[in-house]
């Protein structure tokens, strides 16, 4: 075979696969980007159950001694041989899979650029070889932020397994010579074999890719082509092929091999399905937000919510209990509307903020005082029975102070008021009963 012909023939095939592949990628990339990913209900973290992922593959090209990467050959040329293999792919992830090869051919070379057409005693050589590697295959651009569907892929390999191989070779006298068992049969040298490769996928459908590659492979041993040289130098050999692959699996499961998660975390953001889920949690978020707003109306400002108001409606300024009733004084006589003035302050459950429905007492218990200026007065904070003792006592004492601080504000003399705590001791109504405890949440005037 010309080894010079073959060349050329091989990288004008290339070539030609690389146009045809690149036209079908902007096809593909076209197409796809009308319509949603054709990767049926797959998710992006679904496992591989979803997905196609073994195919098997076969393949056949040139086999030779020398490598792209260069390197020391014992005999002064090579040739190249027909190479022929099978592949079981087993594809992990998106971009990472393992893949099993079994390779058979010949890898030859003689010394017919020597003097003589002879060199270390030897014309030429031709060794039969046998292969089985396991290799982690890695797939370069599988994951593109620029195309929902690739239709070209490259990928790298590497691994181990092991060579067989049976070297025959023609000597300087022309005789022919070859490895036997002591019974007379071909003797296979066995030897470690490290396959590294990279080359490029085309997608012929979703189960079918065309496959270009380059391995070469470094064996452990040095007898490869039957000369093993005094100075340390191990064999080695080059695979260049194509091939098919076809991957096993349901036409409804998309090939694990082309799928780009990035498109499909895509689909899967704005799916129907999703954006109706969102909508709904977002109209109960809405109803929560309500209900909660509901829980703190109060229509009629007389600082009781609408749901516990007993007594809804009632006019602005009016003085109301804790169900939100107005409470009534006597007005017969002045001496009753004073005392009125310097009814119980209300408070809320473990508060100390004064309640708008307060300020009408207040308002009356500092006008009265600033005009007696002679009048002194004792605020005395309570509280009802829930929680402990300690926290009572302090909650007493900060609703006096509330108290205090209103009157003080409004015009009154803070020497002429005197602050005591009594927590939840003296109630005035019963503490089983939210009625009574709402009563006894209070601040109470003694007048001097």
């Amino acid at each position: 075979m010309n080894y010079s012909t073959l060349k050329k023939t091989v990288a004008f095939s290339f070539a030609s696969l690389m146009a045809v592949g690149a036209a079908k990628a902007q096809t593909s990339t076209t197409d796809t980007t009308m319509k949603m990913s054709q990767t049926g209900t797959a998710k992006v973290f679904g496992g591989r159950g979803q997905y196609k992922t073994l195919s098997f593959g076969v393949n056949a090209g040139i086999l030779s001694p020398a490598l792209a990467t260069g390197g020391v050959h014992d005999f002064t040329d090579y040739n190249v041989e027909l190479g022929y293999g099978a592949s079981l792919r087993w594809q992990l992830a998106h971009s990472f899979g393992l893949q099993l090869d079994a390779q058979g051919g010949e890898v030859s070379g003689d010394n017919f650029s020597a003097i003589g057409r002879t060199r270390d005693g030897l014309r030429s050589y031709d060794t039969r070889i046998w292969s089985g590697t396991l290799s982690g295959v890695v797939n370069v651009a599988q994951i593109d932020y620029l195309r929902r569907k690739n239709a070209i892929t490259f990928f790298v390999k590497g691994g181990a397994g092991m060579v067989w191989y049976h070297p025959e070779v023609i000597t300087q006298s022309g005789a022919f010579a070859e490895y036997l068992n002591s019974d007379g049969s071909k003797h296979y040298v066995k030897s470690l074999v490290i396959p590294i490769g990279a080359g490029v996928k085309f997608r012929l459908s979703d189960a079918l890719n065309f496959t270009l590659g380059y391995t070469e492979n470094f064996t452990d041993d040095d007898n490869l082509d039957a000369l093993k040289r005094g100075y340390p130098s191990k064999d080695k050999y080059s695979y260049g092929y194509g091939g098919f692959e076809y991957t096993f699996g349901s036409s409804s499961k998309p090939n694990l091999d082309w799928v780009n998660p990035v498109a499909m975390m895509y689909d899967e953001l704005y799916d129907a399905a999703l954006r109706q889920e969102v909508e709904a949690l977002k109209g109960r978020v809405t109803n929560v937000e309500n209900a909660v707003n509901d829980l703190k109306k109060d229509s009629d400002g007389d600082g009781v919510s609408d749901q516990f108001d007993k007594c809804p409606g009632t006019p602005a300024g009016t003085v109301v209990d804790g169900a939100g009733c107005p409470i009534k004084f006597p007005t017969d006589t002045v001496a009753t509307a004073t005392a009125a003035a310097y009814s119980n302050i209300q408070f809320d459950f473990d508060s100390s903020v004064l309640r708008t429905s307060s300020y009408g007492v207040l308002d009356a218990v500092s006008a009265d005082m600033r005009s007696n200026t002679g009048k002194t007065a004792e605020l005395d904070g309570y509280a009802s029975s829930e929680g402990t003792a300690a926290h009572n006592m302090r909650l007493s004492k900060d609703r006096a102070n509330s108290v205090k601080t209103y009157l003080v504000n409004s015009g009154v003399e803070a020497r002429r008021l005197k602050v005591k705590a009594y927590g939840e001791t003296n109630p005035i109504a019963d503490n089983s009963t939210e009625e009574g405890r709402v009563q006894n949440r209070r601040v109470e005037f003694k007048q001097k």
